[in-house]
């Protein structure tokens, strides 16, 4: 009963939050602005902006149609705030993987091979909808349309929805926690390349913990069409990691996983 009111409360607030925003679409545009503000200050402010990249260590398990496959992999990544991903699996470190440049490449001791083009398009599609993208790029573009959706349930957290419209009128979702003003989702669509109709893609953000001052969510889980595709569990995470010059050249990880 309790949460059947909760739902009520919701739904009257978020049409409350549609009426305003068709009355005064500024005021609704600069509340959207004012809670990702917010969002950008929980997360850091000008030192998560000035971030150089982000190290994680943690497990990927995977899903078919929802379900587990069982695949459970340990990974070790570096990444930086425009995509760039080095990504190391296996015991030895011996199979990695690279996106850089808008390219895709796997290294293993048979040497690199490009990766498929699908999983290539899924990474940079997914990574031009980030939270990096959005309070990098599309928050200081004057071109973006801010909408606040009003309050909303995000599993069992109440969250402030956010959407913004980029020039290109491509839109993303944001579920902020209404608490702690973190991130808890991101959610996009985009027409499949072929068969043509609108898939969605989510993000969802969990068991926030304070690392080198950034506070960084252990549980990542993401969806497409509604149905679980991974979730990661990260047991180490750390920020602006010494990288050598040719972290993210492909062949010299190759040459020295061959050795």
């Amino acid at each position: 009963m309790k949460k059947l009111s909760t739902l009520i409360v919701l739904f009257v607030a978020s049409c409350a939050a549609f009426a305003q925003a068709a009355q005064n679409p500024n005021a609704n545009s600069q509340q959207a602005r004012a809670k990702l503000q917010a969002m950008l200050a929980a997360l850091g402010g000008p030192r998560w902006l000035s971030l150089q990249n982000t190290y994680t260590n943690g497990r990927v398990s995977g899903f078919y149609q929802g379900k587990p496959t069982g695949e459970i992999t340990d990974y070790y990544s570096w990444r930086t705030p425009t995509g760039e991903q080095r990504a190391e699996y296996g015991k030895k470190h011996d199979d990695v993987v690279i996106f850089s440049g808008n390219k895709c490449w796997e290294a293993t001791y048979q040497g690199k091979k490009p990766l498929p083009q699908d999983v290539c398009s899924d990474y940079w599609r997914s990574n031009s909808y980030s939270i990096d993208v959005a309070l990098r790029v599309w928050m200081n573009d004057p071109r973006t349309i801010f909408i606040d959706d009003g309050q909303t349930l995000s599993e069992r957290y109440l969250t402030d929805q956010v959407t913004l419209i980029n020039a290109s009128n491509d839109s993303m979702t944001i579920q902020i926690d209404a608490e702690t003003h973190l991130p808890r989702s991101r959610t996009f669509q985009y027409r499949d390349p072929v068969y043509h109709d609108l898939d969605t893609e989510r993000e969802e953000y969990d068991n926030y913990h304070l690392i080198d001052g950034f506070p960084t969510p252990f549980s990542i889980t993401r969806f497409h069409n509604g149905d679980i595709t991974s979730q990661r569990y990260l047991y180490k995470a750390g920020y602006n990691v010494p990288l050598p010059s040719d972290a993210f050249n492909i062949d010299a990880v190759a040459t020295r996983i061959k050795k």
